[in-house]
């Protein structure tokens, strides 16, 4: 087994989610084909709600951001009809929200929404968040010799916390310290990284991300941020160049933390 020594200096550990904890397959197989099979049904029992109308104002602005884009759905202002227009404006929130996912976007307006469908689905059972075998046991022992842990993934701090608190290891929300979505910026960019160390109130060379996706990591690393870069099944390859000048590893378990913790 592939062993790698963690930086004494190291005191948190930042996780993304997607291909690092879970598997892609849940995500891509699971969680976002729900959103599309259900997102009609969900609006028609929802609409009335105040946290539903806030969803599909942000998603109507966010269509008139989109209105330059080739294809943009654009989603109607109400007539004020009611009834008579609702069939059609929900339809159009039904076409945006596809047409966005198609293009795999991460827009604020697309993740709150899919976020309220998520919460509403885990809290009903109707689904159970799945993470790799190592990844449980790892936290643990990274926490037993007081590491921080956090959380640091493109989906909304609210989706992240159903996904922990409601797995197939039980509610595991005990296990992290603090939660990071794209709102204090963008993973591909350094100084989101430097805004989390800032919030964590540490040095970023205090922190060692792990990710799947290289951009990610080279942008960590940009930021003085110690990466290592994780290989799971389902994931994306990686150049050979990539696999040189990257520290990998393929189960949390092949992290050694060092004795001075």
């Amino acid at each position: 087994m592939v062993v790698l020594s963690v930086p004494a200096e190291v005191t948190v550990i930042l996780l993304d989610i997607e291909g690092t904890t879970t598997p892609i397959a849940f995500v891509k197989d699971i969680l976002f084909p729900y959103i599309k099979e259900n997102v009609k049904e969900y609006l028609q029992t929802h609409w009335e709600e105040e946290e539903c109308q806030q969803d599909v104002s942000l998603l109507r602005k966010q269509a008139e951001e989109d209105s330059h884009l080739d294809g943009a759905v654009p989603i109607p202002a109400a007539s004020g009809n009611g009834a008579d227009d609702l069939p059609q404006m929900i339809q159009a929130v039904v076409d945006n929200v596809c047409w966005q996912m198609s293009l795999d976007r991460k827009t604020t307006a697309l993740k709150q929404l899919q976020g309220h469908m998520w919460r509403a689905a885990f809290t009903a059972g109707r689904m159970k968040a799945e993470f790799f075998d190592d990844v449980v046991p790892a936290v643990r022992k990274w926490r037993e010799a007081g590491m921080k842990v956090y959380i640091y993934s493109s989906g909304s701090v609210e989706a992240q916390k159903l996904l922990f608190g409601h797995s197939t290891e039980g509610d595991l929300l005990e296990l992290v310290d603090g939660h990071f979505d794209t709102k204090i910026g963008h993973k591909v960019e350094s100084e989101s990284y430097r805004k989390i160390a800032n919030s964590i109130g540490c040095s970023t060379n205090n922190i060692l991300f792990l990710t799947d996706v290289t951009l990610e990591a080279s942008a960590a690393e940009e930021a003085d941020v110690h990466v290592a870069v994780v290989v799971r099944p389902g994931n994306a390859g990686l150049t050979d160049d990539e696999k040189t000048y990257y520290s990998l590893i393929t189960s949390f378990s092949e992290l050694y933390l060092p004795s001075s913790s």
